[in-house]
């Protein structure tokens, strides 16, 4: 009897119950639904970053089971990751998808995703193994967003920016024509949140500048700028740049301040370009792998960056805002202190210059005093000389 084609989501089941995708894990996974259903056709598919978040040891079974043809991965530039390339493989099989993933974000793309037996999960509980069951999609905010996109025609919406000449609009699709590989399906915005793209990371000269001058591969350097929860921003030659924590190690770093120190100017290569938003993401050269688009911590630092700085711009605006009137009213209190001071000077001058005239009246008065004493003790004097010479002239004149 023939089977059915069972394409498995092969990064999704190896992480299922996981902090790390495991390839054993996947491997038993694979052989216990072969083993259920044997006449059916599998095709495992991993996303682009599998080998590098595995285990160490199991690196060389992925290479040679890659080799083989067992595993099978996007093609570089691929944009979407592995969940696009997964469903299309799906899509134009008509294959049953194994995976504990809704795929929200493609439900506007793929609706045969709710027909009964398009979707499979499956876990492994302990002492039994790994039991397989039908699903349907857990629809969301997601969802919801693509499905709306979907019915108006189109998946992408246009965010007001800039005019961009022809001259700088060639720039950019030579610049990115290595690193962006066209979608067959309808655009759509690629948001882990289910929004559209936020303000761009970015003004249009300077990307265009940067993507000018560094190609995807290319080295630069860039200096440490601010951290987040999934990586850190840096600027590179007038531009600013995202650091995912996948592009800081292998395995990755619980933060970027493990690996990164604010103000540090460190190399790195241009992993991908992210045109809608103007976003360039960077690696460190010992675990960059350049693709054609941003990976979603990526796309969610650029999304939200821009909310955090307007917020924090309209917070700034307020407070100062609200400074103003305080501000006035300091400085109409500053403007009536040297009123105030010259009031007091004054009033304070006002009984010193009475006690000053006071004085001087009293000044006079002891001076006519004493001019009067001194007047009347000259014409004193003068009468007892008067008197004396009169005695003298008198005694003279009397005969002997």
């Amino acid at each position: 009897m023939a089977g059915r084609q069972v394409v498995v989501d092969g990064s999704n089941i190896a992480t299922e119950g996981r902090s790390l995708p495991s390839l054993s894990q996947l491997d038993e996974a694979v052989q216990a639904y072969q083993g259920e259903h044997p006449d059916d056709t599998v095709i495992v598919v991993v996303d682009a970053t599998f080998g590098h978040r595995i285990d160490q040891a199991e690196r060389r079974a992925f290479e040679e089971a890659e080799a083989a043809g067992e595993l099978v991965s996007p093609p570089a530039g691929a944009i979407g990751r592995g969940d696009r390339f997964l469903l299309q493989i799906a899509d134009r099989t008509g294959a049953t998808v194994l995976s504990n993933d809704s795929f929200q974000e493609f439900h506007g793309e793929y609706g045969w995703l709710f027909e009964h037996g398009r979707l499979l999960g499956g876990k492994p509980v302990p002492g039994v193994g790994w039991i397989f069951t039908p699903r349907t999609p857990v629809r969301g905010p997601k969802s919801r967003v693509a499905v709306r996109e979907s019915k108006r025609g189109s998946g992408e919406k246009k965010v007001p920016e800039k005019r961009v000449n022809k001259k700088a609009a060639k720039a950019i699709a030579e610049a990115t024509a290595d690193a962006i590989v066209p979608s067959s399906g309808p655009k759509r915005n690629r948001s882990r949140r289910g929004r559209g793209p936020a303000e761009p990371v970015n003004e249009p000269l300077a990307f265009i500048s940067f993507i000018a001058d560094h190609q995807p591969g290319a080295e630069v350097e860039a200096t440490v700028e601010t951290f987040t929860s999934h990586g850190a921003f840096v600027t590179s030659n007038g531009a600013r740049c995202y650091v995912p924590l996948t592009g800081l190690g292998d395995p990755p770093p619980r933060s970027a301040k493990e690996v990164l120190h604010r103000g540090e100017t460190r190399t790195f290569v241009v992993q991908a370009l992210d045109p809608p938003r103007r976003g360039i993401e960077l690696a460190l050269p010992e675990v960059a792998k350049v693709a054609g688009g941003p990976t979603d911590e990526t796309v969610e630092a650029e999304i939200a960056q821009p909310a955090r700085a307007k917020k924090k711009a309209a917070e700034k605006k307020a407070a100062k805002k609200a400074e103003a009137p305080s501000a006035k009213k300091k400085a109409a209190k500053k403007a009536e202190a040297p009123a105030a001071k010259k009031k007091a000077t004054k009033k304070a001058a006002a009984p010193k210059k009475a006690a000053t005239k006071k004085v001087a009246a009293k000044k006079a008065v002891a001076e006519a005093v004493t001019k009067k004493a001194t007047k009347k003790a000259a014409a004193k004097k003068a009468a007892t000389k008067k008197a004396a010479a009169k005695k003298a002239a008198k005694k003279k004149a009397a005969p002997s």
